[in-house]
C-alpha cells in the first residue's frame, strides 16, 4: 500500500469545500487510468494538486512522461473534474538550502 500521496489543496476551499471534494476525484481517476496502464511510477512522482480558479495545478517531484500528462487532463476534463482542458504541470524545485520551491514547468 502506498502511503506518501500527493498534497491535495484549492483557492478558497475554506469558502468552497466542493473544491477539494472535486480534486478527490480527478485524483482517483488520474490514478486509476495510471494503474491500468501497470503505471506504478506515477504515483510516486506525484507531489501536489491544486485547483487555482479552475485551473488544475499538477506539480511532480520528477518530470511526467506523455501519459502521466495525459491522466490529469483527462481526470480535469471528465464529468468529476471541472469539464475544462485548463491544466498545468510544473516540477517541485529545491534550493541550494534543500528547501522546496514550487513551479518549474514540466
Amino acid at each position: 500500500m502506498f502511503l506518501d500521496h500527493a498534497k491535495i489543496s484549492a483557492t478558497h476551499s475554506e469558502t468552497e469545500p466542493d473544491r477539494l471534494e472535486r480534486l478527490y476525484r480527478v485524483y482517483g481517476y488520474a490514478m486509476a487510468l495510471a494503474d491500468s496502464d501497470g503505471n506504478t511510477e506515477c504515483i510516486t512522482k506525484l507531489a501536489k494538486i491544486h485547483d487555482h480558479k479552475g485551473t488544475l495545478m499538477v506539480i511532480w517531484h520528477s518530470p511526467p512522461n506523455a501519459l502521466e500528462r495525459i491522466y490529469f487532463q483527462k481526470a480535469w476534463h471528465s464529468r468529476v473534474g471541472d469539464e475544462s482542458n485548463h491544466v498545468e504541470h510544473a516540477l517541485m524545485l529545491h534550493d541550494t538550502k534543500g528547501d522546496v520551491v514550487e513551479g518549474a514547468a514540466a
